[in-house]
C-alpha cells in the first residue's frame, strides 16, 4: 500500500460502534482472539494483556461515493474511504467500529481512487461542507442512498459472527447495542467535552463530542469504543436484574442434572453475570490521555461507575441472601 498522504484538516468526524456478547460458551484466549480478528493477511492483530486481555484488528477500508446525510436537506456528494476495525475484550465482548473524517472543503470533481486510498478514513465533500447540518444528519442516521457508517460496522460484525471458532452457545442472553457519534473541533480556549449523550432507544445511543483540533480519528474512535463497551455492560446487567424476581421469596428453579440442580432460580440467573461480566469494568483503560477527561463528565452525569457499583452490590447481596438459607438447611440441629 502506498504511504498515507497528508489529508486536509478535518472539521468533522463520525462513526458507529456495534457491541455484543461473543456467541461462544467459553471466552477466547489470546491466540484464538488473534485468529478471529485477523481481517487482513498483511497486518498483525494487536493483542495486549495489561490491564486486561484485549485484541484489536488492523483497519480495513471501504470506498464510498454517495451523498452525506444532512438535517436541512442539503445534497453534499462525498468520496473517500471509511475505516473499520474490530476489538475483543477479555475474549468475551466483541465490538466493530467504522468511522471517517471530513474536511471543510473538497474538490469540485471526483479524483482518481489512488488519491483517496492514500488518505485512509477520510471522505472529501464536493465543494464546501455544511458542517452542522451534516453532523446532525449523521447522528439522525440519514436516509436511503446516503452514507451510513452503521451498515459498514454491521457488515463487519456479521462477517465475524460467522467465524468457525464460534459455537453460538453464549452463557447468557443479551442484546447488541449501537453507539453513533460525531465529533467537532473545540471552540477557542476550551478543552474536550461531551455536548450530548442520548439513549435513543433500547439498542441505540448517540453522542456529540467536541475534541481539540488535530486529534487523531483513531483516538476519538477508541474513546467511543470504550464508552460503547461500558454502556453495553450497564445495559446488559440491568436487563439481567430486570428479568428475575429478587428477594428471599424467589421461586426455586426446576431441577437440572448435576450439583446445581437445586440452586434457586435467582442464583442460576445471576451467576453468568458474575462469571462473565463483572470483571470487565475498566473505564479509560485504552483512552488517550488527551481525551480521558471526558470520562469525568460521564461519571458526573449520568454516573456510569456509580450505577455499575450499585448493580454489582445488588448482585452480591442477592447471592449472599440466597446462600444463607442453603447453609441453614445443611446444618441439622443436635437432638
Amino acid at each position: 500500500m502506498r504511504p498515507e498522504a497528508p489529508a486536509p484538516r478535518a472539521v468533522l468526524a463520525c462513526g458507529e460502534v456495534r457491541t455484543c456478547l461473543l456467541p461462544t460458551g467459553q471466552a477466547l484466549d489470546s491466540r484464538a482472539a488473534a485468529q478471529l480478528l485477523r481481517l487482513r493477511a498483511d497486518e498483525r492483530v494487536l493483542v495486549s494483556e495489561r490491564p486486561n486481555v484485549y485484541g484489536r484488528s488492523p483497519d480495513t477500508l471501504t470506498g464510498v461515493d454517495c451523498p452525506l446525510p444532512s438535517s436541512n436537506g442539503a445534497r453534499v456528494r462525498a468520496v473517500g474511504t471509511v475505516a473499520a476495525r474490530a476489538a475483543l475484550t477479555e475474549g468475551r465482548v466483541l465490538q466493530t467500529s467504522a468511522s471517517f473524517r471530513v474536511p471543510a472543503t473538497g474538490p469540485d470533481h471526483r479524483r482518481p481512487w489512488g488519491h483517496y486510498l492514500v488518505r485512509p478514513g477520510v471522505v472529501e465533500p464536493f465543494g464546501k461542507l455544511p458542517r452542522d447540518a451534516v453532523a446532525q444528519g449523521l447522528l439522525d442516521g440519514g436516509g436511503r442512498g446516503e452514507l451510513d457508517v452503521g451498515l459498514i460496522a454491521g457488515g463487519l460484525l456479521t462477517r465475524l459472527l460467522r467465524h468457525p471458532l464460534l459455537d453460538h452457545r453464549p452463557p447468557l442472553r443479551s442484546r447488541p447495542t449501537r453507539l453513533r457519534w460525531v465529533a467537532l473541533p473545540t471552540r477557542h480556549g476550551e478543552g474536550p467535552s461531551i455536548e450530548r449523550f442520548t439513549v435513543e432507544e433500547d439498542e441505540l445511543r448517540t453522542v456529540r463530542l467536541r475534541v481539540p483540533e488535530g486529534t487523531r480519528g483513531a483516538e476519538v474512535a477508541g474513546l467511543c469504543e470504550d464508552l460503547a463497551l461500558h454502556d453495553w455492560l450497564l445495559t446488559t446487567v440491568v436487563h439481567i436484574l430486570d428479568g428475575i424476581r429478587l428477594g428471599p421469596g424467589t421461586p426455586r428453579a426446576r431441577p437440572r442434572p448435576g450439583p446445581s440442580g437445586d440452586r434457586p432460580a435467582v442464583v442460576t440467573a445471576l451467576r453468568p453475570a458474575v462469571d462473565h461480566l463483572l470483571h470487565l469494568w475498566m473505564p479509560r483503560a485504552r483512552v488517550s490521555a488527551e481525551l480521558a477527561p471526558l470520562w469525568a463528565a460521564l461519571e458526573e452525569q449520568p454516573g456510569f461507575t456509580r450505577q455499575w457499583q450499585v448493580l454489582v452490590q445488588r448482585i452480591r447481596d442477592q447471592l449472599t441472601l440466597h446462600a444463607i438459607p442453603s447453609a441453614h438447611r445443611e446444618v441439622e440441629p443436635t437432638p
